[in-house]
């Protein structure tokens, strides 16, 4: 290869490694904060989590309309995720894999602990699968998991089926922001028509209510009985409160995870992580170096 030939080559190289070592950087800075955000946010139960960011841990369980399975497989599972592949001809007559069809659940499942149960909002998540199966066909969609004895699992075929799951029954930790359906305006709204209820008998209402009985009710008498029909309502949801409560994405950057380990083995990931990110930046960086200086001399 002529000098002027080198040249460039070596530019190239110094560029992709000057870019695949500012994303390992990257990832180091993402894999680090996650492993603190993971370390310092203690455990909560479900049952007295307070809202916002918060880190539970408990049994996945379906969502609330019923059990649902793998669109692929028909594996039981709370949370699925799918890639289908088509092997295709480019120039050369190289073959490569394009991705013709995907789709992720978005469908809240439930996590129980011992004390209670919410559910996750898995949208935005970055989600750690109990299960990862890849196999093969010639079909656009395939009608179930190959059999164990190895038919399916040959790449000799027209499309590549990857398929990953969370299994119910599974150990979670998620660490995400807790939020409860029963808000304001749904509490006014119930508020509201307790209040209307009530107007249909005025006279169980101004025996209840007309403190000085003058026959009717004064805005502090009516402010009384607005108060008396929320605490109603706020008494009702205060029983169902863990089942309406979500766990889902955050609202200030947090991290948003949702994981089949342990607070300490989540902690430990993200640790081994940062540590290899680190690592790679390193290398990376010293290869940039040693590419752009070649291109220099040259």
């Amino acid at each position: 290869m002529s000098p002027q030939g080198i040249i460039p080559t070596f530019l190239a190289l110094a560029v992709m490694g000057a870019a695949a070592t500012a994303y390992a950087v990257y990832r180091f800075f993402v894999s680090l904060r996650r492993d603190r955000f993971a370390a310092d946010t203690p455990v909560a139960r479900i049952r007295s989590a307070a809202q916002g960011y918060v880190h539970v841990e408990g049994e996945a369980g379906p969502p609330p309309e019923g059990p649902i399975t793998g669109p692929l497989s028909g594996l039981p599972c709370v949370w699925w995720d799918y890639r289908i592949e088509q092997q295709q001809t480019v120039g050369n007559n190289r073959k490569e894999w394009h991705v013709v069809d995907r789709a992720t659940s978005v469908a809240p499942f439930s996590l129980r602990d011992r004390d209670g149960e919410c559910l996750i909002g898995p949208v935005g998540a970055d989600v750690t699968p109990t299960s990862q199966n890849t196999w093969y066909g010639d079909l656009p969609r395939p009608a179930c998991l190959p059999d164990l004895a190895g038919q399916g699992w040959t790449s000799d075929r027209d499309y590549r089926y990857t398929e990953r799951v969370i299994s119910p029954g599974a150990h979670l930790t998620v660490l995400g922001e807790l939020r409860s359906r029963s808000m304001v305006a749904a509490i006014e709204q119930e508020v509201g028509k307790i209040v209307v209820g009530w107007k249909q008998n005025q006279a169980a209402l101004l025996a209840r209510f007309d403190r000085d009985h003058d026959g009717h009710l004064s805005a502090e008498e009516w402010e009384a009985a607005r108060a008396a029909a929320r605490e109603q309502v706020e008494a009702s949801l205060a029983s169902k409160e863990e089942r309406v409560s979500v766990v889902g994405q955050t609202t200030h950057g947090e991290p948003f995870l949702i994981a089949p380990l342990d607070g300490k083995r989540l902690v430990s990931r993200e640790k081994h992580r940062a540590a290899l990110a680190l690592a790679a930046s390193v290398v990376l960086a010293l290869f940039t170096a040693w590419a752009a200086q070649k291109a220099m001399l040259r």
